[in-house]
């Protein structure tokens, strides 16, 4: 079994003792992803700015792995506030719109207030 960790540099990472993502085996499990912009450590104020520097977070991880977006399988969206779904809808649809993954939506409590949503990938290497 081959397994290497990717890191975003994000202090969560080490404070909380995980990965922002994981290959294994020729998939990539990418953790669950808020909108914070790992260098500066900021977070935009809407759900729909969030859910795009979200993406751009999942997307680096990806990368690293050596695979893409286009590459996901499954996606996972988890929402504090059920209303702020529909406004990420462009947002999602312009980064996963053509892939289609099988994907869930939960609605739960998320580790900081200030974040809108959180967004889990699984991918297969190409």
């Amino acid at each position: 079994m081959s397994r290497r960790l990717i890191t975003s540099g994000s202090a969560f990472e080490a404070e909380i003792g995980y990965s922002r993502a994981v290959v294994c085996d020729g998939w990539v499990f990418v953790a669950g992803t808020t909108g914070f912009d790992y260098a500066t450590m900021e977070i935009g104020a809407d759900v729909a700015t969030q859910a795009e520097q979200t993406f751009r977070n999942i997307d680096m991880a990806l990368r690293e792995a050596g695979a893409g977006m286009r590459d996901v399988v499954r996606v996972r969206y988890i929402l504090p506030d059920r209303a702020d779904w529909e406004p990420c809808w462009p947002v999602t649809r312009a980064w996963l719109g053509e892939v289609r993954p099988a994907a869930t939506m939960i609605v739960a409590a998320l580790q900081d207030p200030r974040m809108k949503i959180e967004i889990e990938v699984t991918a297969r290497l190409p």
